[in-house]
């Protein structure tokens, strides 16, 4: 392990690769993971708080908050001083080594509240009990898309009456125009964030048959069709948005 890893700083593609693999959450990104997304998704600290700021209106008393995705347990982990303790915290990833992380930052935060974290392929569906809040924080994108329309349907199905879905999605523009100005202005974003051409040209080659994004008007419509009555965008810059749906 190098001391860039250690110390959690992303490095993951700061070395010449002769065959870039398809990217994957194991354990080499699981270390920086944190820095990474700090990193490489504008405004994630103030993602972050909005969407904590709308759990808190939609979480209700003995319910639970459900966080598809979970990662590290950044996004539950911040909701834990804000909501009753008798809302329960869900989370659920497809990487066996994100979900041990998650559980050590939840034990390592002293986390009281009822919880659980589960190991589960989202493309095979999910089941989801007791939820008025469901977070996918860019977790919908590495869903594929012949499985993603009947996963957000299966969600809004199961969601409690007045329940909501928070999602939050790297997008496609609407015009391929604007489309290359916004990745344009994203990886300069990501060299102001101090990585390399190098860094940047692999990690996209790393995503390419990974992250699969739709445009927000394709987003819109589908949450639509699965169900969703009330639909809002509440941050967008460039190729990054979110949105928040009620059932």
């Amino acid at each position: 392990m190098s001391d860039n890893a250690k110390n959690g700083s992303d490095k993951v593609f700061d070395v010449k690769l002769d065959s870039v693999a398809d990217f994957k959450f194991g354990e080499n990104v699981v270390k920086v993971f944190d820095d990474m997304v700090s990193r490489s998704v504008p405004f994630y600290d103030e993602i972050q708080r909005m969407i904590r700021e709308q759990v808190v209106d939609f979480a209700a008393p003995g319910s639970n908050v459900i966080d598809l995705g979970s990662s590290t347990g950044t996004t539950l982990l911040g909701l834990d001083s804000m909501l009753p303790p008798d809302v329960g915290f869900i989370g659920i990833d497809d990487s066996q080594e994100m979900v041990l992380k998650c559980i050590q930052n939840f034990e390592n935060a002293g986390l009281k509240r009822k919880y659980e974290v589960r190991l589960a392929d989202l493309n095979q569906g999910v089941k989801i009990e007791n939820a008025s809040v469901v977070i996918m924080c860019l977790t919908l994108q590495f869903i594929r898309p012949l499985y993603r329309e009947e996963l957000v349907k299966s969600i809004c199905a199961q969601l409690n009456d007045n329940g909501c879905l928070i999602l939050v999605e790297k997008v496609l523009g609407e015009d391929s125009l604007f489309n290359r100005f916004f990745i344009k202005y994203y990886y300069e974003m990501k060299k102001r964030h101090h990585y390399s051409e190098m860094e940047i040209s692999q990690k996209r080659e790393a995503l390419e048959n990974v992250l699969i994004p739709y445009r927000l008007s394709e987003n819109i419509t589908m949450l639509n069709r699965c169900g969703f009555s009330s639909i809002e965008v509440f941050f967008k810059w460039y190729n990054f948005t979110a949105l928040i749906a009620k059932k």
